[in-house]
């Protein structure tokens, strides 16, 4: 090994080293649920790689979820989505009329179909090196041998050089060693409705890694017209007991006032 070659390799060793040791103090966006954002230490740090996991049948739910974070992480900025074409024969396309039901800023979004996972990456990490972008999602299925420590490494540190977040949702894959900030599991969870109106989008996050806190597990509700994610409210609406379970007083008092 050359002098030069080993001495590249000692500077991004030490890159790397200062990336994994660095003291707090990072820009962050909250996501607006109190108990995520108080373990997250405020919010999703902006500049970094964040990883959310789910299951083929939470595809949809995953995407969603992913949504109403780059809503809070964008600014008003341009979100492009990097999606493997694998992902839409598996789970179907993204819809330009979903996301905005989400409160996506459609007019915003850029959407690149890879043909396999190593473009997708490479598409990824060069989109990370503009700063004009707000976030950066890679959408990838299943077991992607590419996206091994050392690519996880190489988003991590373009994500860093330009202070633009990146969003890898892993659809169909098992956990495995990366440099992430975060990694999330989302699973769908039941909305809290009433007789007259869909409920809110309801995710059951859980917080697996957390590299400058605690990890977590919360039901997670997305408001599209704040663009943040909340508790769940158990009832959102006043709602009046029905006359079979109403007390025997209720009724008799409804009896005198119809006659």
């Amino acid at each position: 090994m050359t002098c030069a070659r080993m001495s590249t390799l000692a500077s991004l060793r030490g890159t790397i080293g200062r990336l994994e040791d660095e003291p707090d103090g990072l820009a962050r966006t909250p996501l607006g649920h109190f108990g995520a954002d108080s373990r997250l230490q405020g919010g999703l740090v902006r500049g970094a790689v964040h990883e959310i996991f789910a299951s083929g049948q939470h595809s949809a739910t995953a995407a969603g979820f992913v949504a109403g974070l780059a809503q809070r992480l964008c600014a008003h900025r341009p979100l492009l989505w990097v999606r493997q074409n694998f992902v839409d024969v598996e789970s179907g396309a993204l819809s330009a009329t979903g996301l905005a039901e989400l409160g996506l800023e459609v007019c915003r979004l850029v959407r690149v179909h890879a043909h396999d996972v190593e473009i997708a990456l490479r598409v990824a990490a060069d989109a990370l090196a503009c700063d004009a972008l707000g976030t950066v999602v890679l959408d990838i299925w299943g077991e992607a041998k590419a996206l091994d420590l050392v690519a996880s490494r190489k988003l991590t540190l373009a994500a860093r050089a330009s202070h633009v977040t990146c969003l890898v949702l892993r659809t169909a894959a098992s956990l495995s060693t990366s440099t992430a900030e975060t990694r999330w599991v989302v699973r769908a969870a039941h909305s809290v409705s009433s007789t007259d109106i869909w409920g809110h989008p309801t995710f059951d996050a859980e917080l697996v890694r957390n590299r400058h806190g605690q990890t977590g597990r919360w039901i997670m509700e997305w408001n599209r017209d704040e663009t943040l994610f909340r508790d769940v409210a158990a009832y959102p609406q006043p709602v009046a007991a029905a006359p079979a379970y109403r007390p025997a007083e209720t009724a008799l008092v409804q009896k005198r006032r119809a006659g």
